[in-house]
């Protein structure tokens, strides 16, 4: 999937969330984290204390919260959830570079920071990508995967995509010179309407950062190594997904050794609008991945 694409997504998720939004509730209240040498992202950590740790890692362009808010209030139930926002997203670590194998290592960070020794990482498209660098750079950490409507690669690994993208993002900077940053209070305020908490949401990662996701995605491409992966890995597929066709979701259960599928009737941003179909496929997942992580 291309930042650009994952953008025109977002905007289409936000028109069918404002017709039919799922409601915003039960979330948990985050603060801003410290990670030593990296910078300050902000995070919520929630659910049961002495329970399997997931991690739950967003898609290009949005935050944590906005991602997987649908999710939470079930999964914390039997575990412990984290959720990040990703480096130049959101209130997420401010830096002059962006890397999908930095924000890997920020997850790692995170971990650090609170004292998690290993955790299942769960990963939305671009998450999706993140939660596999993960795995790959440091494999003693991660003892489990699940993802979600992502793929091995991105659709700006094409050059004119990427091209394309890096054009539009340009001329986005005009409109982050003009459209103000939502203040915490704002973001935070999780009893407003749905669709003004979720716009409020996107409007906190700037739009000419869309060039710099691309470029990050498109240097992403895990095809080579998928067949080392050791973690127990669940894949949801999102079967009507036009972003990232279901075919590049299924190279990864071709690709990783003992990869579970879980389908989603849903689109590409199934994770939001759709949620009920997608909330109970993907807490299988998580479970099936727990469980077969408990007994290695």
């Amino acid at each position: 999937m291309s930042a650009l694409s994952s953008r025109f997504a977002t905007l289409r998720r936000g028109i069918g969330h404002a017709v039919r939004p799922y409601p915003v509730a039960g979330l948990p209240t985050g603060c801003r984290l410290d990670l030593p040498g990296r910078g300050q992202t902000f995070i919520t950590d929630s659910g049961k204390a002495d329970g399997p740790v997931v991690f739950l890692l967003h898609s290009v362009s949005t935050t944590g919260l906005l991602c997987w808010y649908p999710v939470i209030p079930l999964l914390e139930r039997d575990f412990r959830v984290i959720t990040m926002d990703h480096r130049l997203h959101g209130r997420g670590i401010t830096s002059d570079t962006f890397t999908l194998d930095e924000c890997a290592d920020d997850v790692v960070a995170v971990a650090d920071a609170l004292g998690i020794d290993s955790f299942i990482a769960a990963g939305f498209s671009m998450g999706g990508g993140i939660a596999q660098l993960a795995w790959q750079r440091h494999a003693d950490r991660v003892s489990g995967l699940v993802l979600c409507s992502t793929g091995p690669y991105f659709s700006s690994i094409e050059p004119d995509r990427l091209l394309l993208e890096q054009r539009i993002a340009r001329a986005l900077t005009v409109v982050d010179k003009v459209l103000p940053s939502p203040s915490d209070r704002v973001l935070d305020n999780s009893s407003s309407h749905p669709v003004k908490w979720g716009l409020a949401q996107m409007a906190s990662t700037p739009l000419g950062l869309q060039g710099v996701f691309a470029e990050a995605m498109a240097n992403f491409d895990s095809r080579d190594w998928l067949g080392d992966i050791t973690a127990p890995t669940a894949v949801v597929v999102s079967t009507h997904d036009k972003i990232v066709q279901p075919e590049r979701q299924q190279l990864l259960v071709d690709g990783i050794p003992g990869a579970e599928r879980f389908d989603v009737a849903g689109g590409h941003a199934c994770c939001v609008v759709g949620a009920e179909k997608f909330i109970p496929e993907f807490t299988a997942a998580v479970r099936s991945v727990s469980r077969t992580a408990l007994a290695i």
